[in-house]
């Protein structure tokens, strides 16, 4: 009993170092200032939840920043069947009328309960369900965007959907992924796996073998689960650092990083520390870390655009446009 105590002090004590050594990473991170020329180049995306009222939608896209939506066109359930979202041609429809140089990429969405270590999340059966179903809703779109969560780290069956999906669509149609965060440093996803967090990280590795017959790759800016602003704010530039660092061999990517604009817990927890303003400037910082600006490949994504205030479209403006 004494030895088994030890070694789980020794556990706690050592997940506290983690912790701390964490903190003081993504503070630094979050310091200085970011290089006045990083920022949007028109090729940002934006999540669509609901279009009944597109107010909300007009007044992210008549920034001028926004070149790809988002449309949320179906949930997809644990058989891999897919359940479509009514009317989306509307919303389709609207935007040909109003935006016609924005694209439109069918979002699909799964939220599981249960971890995929044990069990894969998608099996030959289901993906069988699902590859032909998303290209269904694809022939409305301009593409998918697929979206699931929550994936281990080296499940299998992920990467395999991803490729067969992408030879169901074709070369043409858009074939997008959102990813998971990118741990902060190597092996750091597993004490967050084992203390409670859940299967929220993927390794840099993982990252590149999901995505590599994707067109665009989002990463997510909800749920970072950082208790204050700057260590937020901190993640928000560790994530382009990294996920830069794991995609650098894959030409004609678009990278996308997500931005926390959503009113309600519909579609992702809320945290006090994630604002819109400080994410912007977290990727701004991380682009100037990684030297590379912010080119035609690169930009932000809103979460969700149509539940969007003025404070964020000010914080969009301002800090990632430079016309606020």
């Amino acid at each position: 009993m004494k030895w088994l105590l030890t070694r789980l002090l020794a556990g706690v004590a050592a997940v506290a170092v983690l912790a701390v050594a964490a903190s003081a990473l993504l503070a630094h991170q979050y310091s200085g200032e970011p290089d006045a020329e990083v920022g949007g180049t028109g090729t940002d995306a934006a999540w669509v939840g609901s279009w009944e009222d597109t107010d909300a939608l007009e007044a992210v896209l008549d920034t001028g920043g926004i070149d790809t939506v988002y449309v949320h066109a179906g949930e997809i359930a644990d058989d891999g069947s897919v359940t479509p979202v009514e009317d989306t041609d509307t919303l389709v429809s609207w935007l040909g009328e109003h935006h016609p140089d924005v694209q439109a990429l069918g979002w699909l969405r799964h939220t599981a309960d249960g971890s995929s270590l044990v069990q894969d999340r998608f099996r030959s059966g289901q993906r069988g369900e699902l590859v032909p179903a998303a290209g269904e809703i694809a022939d409305g779109f301009d593409g998918v965007h697929l979206d699931v969560a929550p994936v281990t780290v080296n499940d299998p069956s992920y990467p395999a959907l991803v490729e067969e999906l992408r030879e169901e669509l074709g070369e043409d149609p858009v074939l997008s992924v959102r990813a998971h965060h990118v741990e902060l440093v190597p092996g750091g996803r597993m004490p967050s796996f084992v203390f409670g967090s859940g299967e929220k990280y993927w390794s840099k590795g993982y990252l590149e073998r999901v995505t590599e017959p994707a067109d665009d790759v989002v990463l997510p800016g909800v749920d970072a689960g950082m208790p204050v602003e700057a260590m937020y704010g901190g993640f928000m530039a560790r994530q382009v650092t990294q996920t830069l660092d794991a995609l650098d061999r894959q030409d004609g990517v678009s990278v996308r990083f997500g931005i926390p604009v959503h009113s309600g817990e519909d579609w992702a927890p809320q945290h006090t520390s994630e604002e819109a303003l400080t994410a912007l400037r977290g990727v701004r910082l991380g682009l100037t870390d990684a030297d590379t600006g912010a080119d035609a490949g690169t930009g932000v994504a809103l979460y969700v655009a149509d539940e969007a205030d003025g404070d964020d479209l000010q914080a969009y403006l301002w800090e990632w446009l430079g016309n606020g």
